[in-house]
């Protein structure tokens, strides 16, 4: 009883750190918002270095000893594995730099909703591939879930064809990257996280050197970048691939949805942003696609009654 309890409450760690995700990104354009004078790619190649050199110099302080055991768990992997484990690794990343810089720009020159609306097509596009790809069983009840997220998705499908390719290109670019998470196993996950920053900034570097732009003298610019690095990078890509040690893709993907949610809220609230009144309902689908997607996990985590 005791050992069924302790998995119970491990589980439970790792849907927590699945939701968290999520939820920390969905307030993600209100720092962005606050440097919308700079260049897209600006924000983006100073978020990466930002986060690259605050998470390395974390882990050279206090994890060194974790960082050898993966150097030395790299190293005793035969050749045919290793390989298989950098190219991941590096696709990852030309994953996640480009989900980043399509974001921002998106944000910063097409509109917050059109953000948004990727991450409601990402968990469609994520749950489907780990389907096919990785296998991963999905219930009646998920499919179900499935079918009335994506009537939301075209509910929300209603903006003109620029706003909703850069929803596909955003969405598709997260996608193969926790897709990628998920099948690389055994490694730190901060370690992996370091390294595929640490990638990233070898596409950033040249940019910095040739593109000719001054470095921002803004306090405010420096203050709001090193937030984006930990409170929105580290952080939450943390959270995601810990949770999918554990979690899978689909169950991942799904929880996705609490970002547009959260950013809907804000466009509205915030930013004081039209909305068109279809959109209400077609949130308030997708609430109930979550609750439905992940019912049984919810009963089975928060149960007060022992497994």
């Amino acid at each position: 009883m005791d050992n069924k309890k302790e998995i119970t409450e491990s589980r439970r760690s790792y849907f927590l750190a699945a939701f968290l995700a999520p939820l920390i990104w969905g307030f993600m354009s209100i720092p962005v918002r606050l440097i919308k004078g700079w260049p897209a790619d600006d924000i983006l190649n100073y978020r990466i270095l930002s986060a690259l050199v605050i998470l390395w110099a974390f882990i050279f302080l206090f994890r060194r000893p974790v960082l050898r055991q993966d150097i030395a768990r790299l190293r005793s992997m035969p050749p045919k594995e290793r390989k298989k484990i950098m190219v991941l690794t590096f696709m990852a990343a030309i994953f996640i730099f480009g989900n980043w810089f399509t974001y921002i720009y998106a944000i910063n020159n097409i509109s917050i909703q059109s953000a948004a609306f990727a991450y409601m097509l990402c968990p469609l596009i994520t749950t489907f591939a780990a389907y096919f790809i990785l296998k991963e069983e999905l219930t009646k009840q998920k499919w179900v879930a499935l079918t009335i997220a994506f009537i939301s998705v075209c509910l929300l499908a209603t903006g003109s064809v620029t706003q909703v390719l850069w929803s596909v290109a955003i969405a598709a670019l997260y996608t193969f990257y926790l897709i990628i998470q998920r099948v690389i196993q055994g490694f730190d996950k901060l370690n992996l996280l370091a390294v595929q920053l640490l990638l990233c900034s070898l596409f950033i570097i040249p940019i910095l050197l040739f593109q000719g732009h001054e470095i921002p003298q803004s306090v405010l610019f420096w203050v709001v970048i090193v937030i984006i690095a930990v409170v929105f990078t580290i952080i939450p890509l943390f959270l995601s691939m810990y949770a999918l040690i554990k979690i899978s893709s689909s169950t991942t993907g799904i929880l996705l949805y609490i970002n547009p949610i959260i950013a809907f809220l804000i466009a509205i609230f915030y930013f004081k942003e039209e909305i068109d009144p279809r959109k209400y309902i077609a949130y308030a689908l997708l609430l109930i696609a979550i609750m439905l997607f992940n019912g049984n996990v919810l009963q089975r985590l928060f149960s007060k009654k022992e497994q």
